[in-house]
């Protein structure tokens, strides 16, 4: 994955987290507008916006994709009808039950989920034409006429990638970021300790894995959301030789294994590992404040769909 230095959009204070945002409607002076000769038009144009269809939606989205649409990706509808108008987009990693019923709620109809949304990389139902759980969420999307909206690929493929770019934000690291490669962060020097805390707070984490010195003082950190694999993750860190290596989520069999026999070695490079879901949910808040003034006809929002775990 690569990305360039995240862009700071000067229409980013109309929005707030996790709520709709403002329409063209709210926006001071339109409503006097409205009341001129040309109210006509600007009524005329107003309806235009707000009657996309989902598919006119994803369209517009993959105009900004450098080489979009790919020949082959997993960014398909899940669910719904292309055509269908929209009445409202919610952002998410996983359109879970609970999330597709908030969805219906807030009387919107398009979900745009990061993650699958039928237990597989590449949503393959065939194999679970029979199972309840499968049954039910199917049921529960046709019966809110919700569509459902992979944005995996071509989120990480957006100049910046946005997940990424949502991250960044959230942490507060933009400026510390290599212009080159987004991942390679220098930060002031602060200790293991500190970061740890700083990730557990900015990304609302009550717990992490790590191994490292808490003591120990960290300047150069390679951040990897999800779950790049482990020897994409491993070639970073022989690439970079961070003092920090963060991660998403690994295979405990790989990179984690590996940092343990570099620091056996005498290495200090230490271990943060976030959680899939948690280390990306930044990055579909980031697609509201992009997407929206682009259609601002249409409601979208964030709804989280949280880590599954908890501790026990």
């Amino acid at each position: 994955m690569s990305a360039d230095e995240i862009t700071n959009s000067p229409a980013n204070n109309f929005w707030k987290r996790r709520e709709f945002v403002s329409t063209l409607m709210t926006v001071a002076g339109v409503s006097t507008f409205l009341t001129s000769p040309v109210a006509g038009i600007a009524q005329k144009f107003q309806k235009q916006i707000q009657e996309l269809t989902v598919q006119q939606v994803i369209d517009l989205i993959l105009k900004s994709i450098p080489n979009a649409p790919f020949e082959k990706t997993v960014d398909t509808i899940k669910s719904g009808d292309p055509d269908q108008k929209v009445t409202g987009i919610v952002t998410t990693m996983f359109a879970t039950d609970e999330v597709i019923e908030k969805t219906a709620k807030l009387g919107a109809n398009f979900i745009i989920a990061h993650e699958p949304t039928f237990y597989s990389h590449t949503d393959d139902t065939g194999w679970l034409e029979n199972d309840d759980v499968y049954r039910h969420k199917r049921e529960l999307l046709q019966k809110h006429n919700i569509a459902v909206w992979r944005f995996h690929d071509y989120i990480h493929a957006h100049r910046p990638d946005g997940v990424l770019a949502g991250v960044l934000t959230e942490l507060g690291w933009e400026k510390y970021s290599n212009a080159d490669n987004p991942f390679s962060i220098t930060i002031p020097p602060t200790s293991f300790a500190a970061i740890i805390e700083l990730l557990k707070t900015k990304l609302g984490i009550p717990h992490l894995k790590v191994i490292g010195n808490k003591a120990q003082s960290c300047s150069r950190i390679i951040l990897a959301p999800g779950a790049a694999g482990g020897t994409r993750q491993i070639e970073a860190i022989q690439k970079y030789k961070p003092d920090v290596f963060i991660c998403g989520e690994l295979n405990e069999w790989e990179t984690s294994e590996y940092i343990r026999d570099m620091r056996y070695m005498g290495s200090k490079t230490s271990l943060i590992v976030l959680g899939h879901i948690v280390s990306e949910e930044p990055g579909l808040e980031w697609l509201v404040k992009w997407l929206q003034p682009q259609i601002p006809g249409i409601h979208i929002t964030h709804i989280p769909s949280n880590d599954a775990f908890t501790w026990a």
